[in-house]
């Protein structure tokens, strides 16, 4: 009998033995016989198709991307570094959708957060003074929103479909991919391979994955672990210690206190205004040449005292924001920065494939000599630019009382955001394709029929007048006339 006890004792270790390698697990409460079968944990190896899918196309498309910016190098490279840490966000909150429930709006904010972060650091990047890769950082900027489709929760959200969403994001972002592809169509192949692997990235790569696997938005587990738990913490084994109760409420008595206080404080106040005109015994006296009647300059403007230059002009109204700069930049580009009183600047030895980037400067006046790829003028006050020929566009923005002349021709002249421009064009440049946004007095100076004849100005309209007409708004320039 012994004997038979023996061998039962030992063929039940061997059988707890197999069952702790396929999931048998004996339950500390019940007896030997009794067993709880738990199913086997997912393996690493087992992951989602749509996981797969998703880093295929993060493995192609995004590695062009990658691959292309690693060349380019600089701010390109910064950016799209930001590109892919924002699709690896995205894929950690795919990962979500299986493991976890659909979380509230809380919660959900604060899962998206990494994703967000990423969003922020490359609008960022595009603010400021604009660089040569402006519009590969706004390419990149805008077209993380499309990555915003995982917040679709349903019609009634104010969104779009989760393709539709995406597709109409890389509308907005295409607009400045396409400037990338026509700068630099004949200049440099690795530029365009970054526009065009871009594009491929989001239309048809994330658009297609999306409404494959998305197409009425994210899909949670109803059965997974609160989205407000992080993942690993559901692994806990069941004889874990729960986790420790949270901290008592504040003692009525303290907040009680504290009413109190403030009340004898506001009792303190309003003993202070009954003192009547003693209340204002420590305040400072006006003295008669202080009032504004009695001063030499009666106009009431405020005026700043300190941070004036040699010109009276306020610095809070013009502020430097660098040193004064005049240099020809990667052969490329000539930079033209915070030049303040300088009558005499000259750009020579220039070519068509170099432009030129005018910024920050005041009461100076630059004499381009050459043909250059295009100029732009950014935030100058009482600054003066001549040029000869442009191929592109000269472009005018964030400027104060200018004055751009072309001795040449000049396709295009764009003047955004300014107040006050003079702008002078020769008869090679009648041609002109002029366009104005949210700037005023804006004059162009024409030459007279003969080369004798005085310039005749003309002044852009400011103002005009919108009529519903047959299904449709017909726009009119204002203007005005004496009688």
């Amino acid at each position: 009998m012994e004997e038979l006890v023996a061998r039962l004792e030992a063929a039940v270790s061997k059988l707890e033995f197999i069952g702790s390698k396929v999931g048998v697990v004996s339950s500390p409460s019940a007896s030997s016989s009794a067993r709880e079968i738990q199913a086997p944990p997912p393996t690493s190896s087992v992951v989602d198709l749509s996981i797969n899918e998703y880093d295929a196309l993060v493995e192609k498309s995004l590695g062009r991307v990658l691959g292309a910016a690693e060349k380019i190098g600089g701010q390109v490279l910064e950016g799209t570094h930001l590109l892919k840490d924002a699709f690896a966000a995205q894929r950690d909150l795919l990962l979500n959708f299986k493991k976890c429930k659909q979380p509230d709006l809380e919660g959900l904010t604060k899962m998206i957060q990494p994703l967000n972060e990423r969003i922020i650091k490359a609008n960022a990047l595009t603010e400021g003074r604009r660089t040569e890769s402006f519009n590969h950082l706004k390419a990149v900027a805008e077209s993380l929103t499309a990555l915003a489709w995982i917040t679709y929760t349903g019609k009634d959200c104010g969104m779009s479909l989760p393709g539709a969403h995406v597709e109409e994001s890389w509308q907005t972002a295409e607009f400045y991919n396409n400037k990338v592809l026509v700068e630099y169509r004949n200049k440099d192949s690795n530029h365009v391979e970054w526009a065009k692997a871009t594009k491929e990235l989001y239309v048809p790569g994330l658009r297609d994955f999306v409404k494959k696997f998305y197409p009425q938005g994210p899909v949670w587990n109803t059965v997974g672990a609160d989205s407000s738990i992080p993942v690993s913490a559901t692994a806990v084994k069941s004889g874990a210690r729960p986790p420790p109760p949270p901290p008592p409420p504040l003692p009525i008595f303290e907040s009680t206190e504290a009413a109190e206080s403030s009340k004898e404080g506001m009792s303190a106040i309003f003993q202070e205004i009954s003192r009547g005109e003693s209340v204002t015994a420590g305040l400072k006296k006006v003295t008669a040449e202080m009032k504004t009647k009695n001063r030499p300059d009666r106009s009431g403007a405020v005026t700043v005292a300190a941070g004036k230059d040699k010109n009276g002009t306020s610095g809070h109204s013009f502020s430097k924001t660098g040193p004064p700069k005049l240099e020809l930049q990667m052969g490329r580009k000539w930079v033209v920065e915070n030049q303040i009183g300088k009558k005499n600047l000259v750009i020579e030895d220039c070519d068509s494939k170099q432009s030129v980037y005018i910024f920050g400067c005041k009461d100076s006046v630059l004499l381009v000599k050459g043909k250059v790829n295009n100029i732009t003028v950014d935030k100058c006050t009482k600054t003066g630019v001549v040029f000869t020929d442009v191929v592109s566009a000269c472009e005018i923005v964030n400027c104060n009382r200018v004055e751009v002349q072309c001795q040449g021709t000049a396709p295009t002249v764009a003047i955004d955001n300014t107040s006050g421009c003079q702008l002078y064009l020769s008869k090679g440049s009648l041609d002109a394709s002029i366009t104005t946004a949210k700037s005023s007095e804006v004059n162009v100076l024409v030459p007279g029929a003969s080369d004798d004849a005085d310039l005749i100005e003309h002044s852009l309209p400011e103002q005009f007048n919108h009529i519903f007409k047959d299904g449709g708004f017909v726009t009119s320039a204002v203007s005005h006339s004496g009688g």
